[in-house]
């Protein structure tokens, strides 16, 4: 029987990993233009989003638990007037969800507990939870992505 540690990183891992999955099955198939095209004058284009889930697990996983240096510009995450190829955005995602996966399979017992703070993040007060904060936030980014998605085959 496993520990309860080895239950939570497993788990855990595997929700980021379906998170990716998910969120694959949906932005795949659009072209570049679709990715970073917004099907209505409000809102974000899928493209932002993913790049905005990407900055979110760099930082307050990758910055504040792996420390990986990581420095966030979150404004530009929704407004870079030169964003990157579908592909390349794709790619980084990709690699900040291999980097939370490897980050939760590296916490020991005595690690979930250990406090936690970060800028824009009161609530997470340990490791495990801004785990499984990042997990809730990225899931309900891809139901947007699923909903543009949709909205974007329709036009």
């Amino acid at each position: 029987m496993a520990a309860l540690d080895e239950t939570v990183a497993d788990g855990l891992a595997a929700y980021y990993e379906f998170v990716a999955e998910h969120l694959h099955k949906w932005v795949d198939p659009l072209t570049n233009d679709e990715f970073w095209r917004k099907p209505y004058p409000y809102g974000n284009s899928v493209g932002h989003l993913v790049l905005h889930l990407t900055g979110n697990l760099s930082y307050y996983i990758g910055r504040c638990v792996a420390e990986t240096g990581y420095v966030r510009d979150r404004d530009r995450e929704f407004s870079d007037p030169y964003p990157p190829h579908k592909e390349a955005a794709l790619e980084a995602f990709d690699k900040a969800i291999a980097m939370v996966v490897d980050t939760i399979q590296k916490q020991s017992e005595g690690d979930w507990g250990k406090g936690y703070t970060a800028e824009r993040e009161p609530e997470a007060k340990s490791r495990f939870q801004i785990f499984v904060r990042c997990a809730g936030h990225a899931y309900h980014h891809v139901g947007q992505i699923i909903y543009l998605s949709r909205e974007l085959a329709r036009t």
